[in-house]
């Protein structure tokens, strides 16, 4: 069996995987923004200035960039994305993240791009077998996977990154008193992730739900950006294959199916069947997902 170095990439699902780069650091509320004003100003990572220029430690400026990749805002060659100008820009979309569906439009690219593994694996494959989990069944389930692929994981570093995600998606106690904490995970406002302890062990659950918080827009965009369909897609594939959105939103059937009406009643082009069984959404023409993201902002 082949190991590898520190960085712990194994291959699965045609994906690169990784259980680090952020250096225990979940990414905080204002990280994107700095992160993409350095960039846009010229600058790089790499400088020795780039502790002063972004205000921050050593292993946080690394933290930043890896995050940068990781919501598909940065490209591994380290240029700003079409998504990350017209988000962050100063007259962006929402560059200071203040409207929750720009939280929901990180997540879908934080498990759909899959730089930072943990979250494609929760989201698409572990909730298939149990939406609630503990740290160990997640270790179990990369190392069956590892083994798969023929190389070897460091438990440690997928413990680490595992904590890393819960920080990410769950308010401490401290955290929650105070709902302003700057050192909050990102995506915590979402309520995606919930956590309870049994038998003196943390469990978490990502439950199937109706999502009634998730705009309708942010769900067409993602079913647009799978990229996996011509001109119609079925309603099962929307909502249990990986990367769709039913896996990556954690939607059940009804809520699913109440996105879709939202869809159909602003979208002409686009139309819902159920015919003898079969369910489908088609499109008359496909809108380009950043025209749907605009529309959505400029609501």
């Amino acid at each position: 069996m082949e190991v590898l170095d520190n960085k712990q990439i194994v291959f699965f699902r045609n994906k690169k995987l990784s259980f680090s780069g952020h250096e225990s650091f979940q990414c905080r509320n204002l990280w994107l923004k700095k992160g993409y004003d350095f960039v846009k100003s010229g600058r790089s990572f790499n400088s020795e200035d780039a502790v002063v220029d972004l205000g921050v430690g050593k292993n946080m400026v690394s933290s930043i960039r890896y995050w940068m990749k990781s919501f598909g805002l940065l490209t591994l060659t380290e240029e700003l994305t079409p998504l990350a100008d017209r988000l962050l820009s100063d007259d962006g979309w929402d560059p200071y993240l203040e409207d929750e569906g720009t939280l929901w439009l990180l997540h879908y690219h934080l498990v759909t791009v899959a730089r930072a593994s943990t979250y494609d694996l929760l989201f698409n494959e572990l909730r298939r077998d149990r939406i609630e989990f503990t740290k160990n069944n997640f270790l179990t389930s990369v190392k069956r996977k590892a083994e798969i692929s023929r190389v070897s994981v460091n438990d440690s570093t997928v413990l680490s990154d595992f904590g890393v995600f819960v920080k990410m998606y769950i308010r401490s106690e401290s955290q929650a008193k105070d709902r302003e904490e700057s050192f909050s995970g990102l995506l915590t406002e979402l309520d995606l992730v919930r956590w309870g302890t049994r038998n003196k062990e943390e469990y978490y659950v990502i439950e199937n739900t109706d999502r009634r918080d998730l705009p309708h827009d942010i769900v067409l965009y993602g079913i647009l950006s799978s990229g996996q369909f011509e001109y119609s897609v079925n309603f099962n594939t929307l909502l249990t294959e990986p990367d769709q959105v039913g896996s990556v939103f954690a939607l059940n059937a009804t809520g699913l199916y109440a996105k879709l009406e939202s869809i159909i009643a602003d979208n002409a082009d686009i139309v819902f069947s159920d015919q003898a069984g079969i369910r489908e959404l088609s499109f008359k023409t496909k809108p380009d997902p950043f025209t749907v993201l605009a529309q959505y902002y400029g609501r």
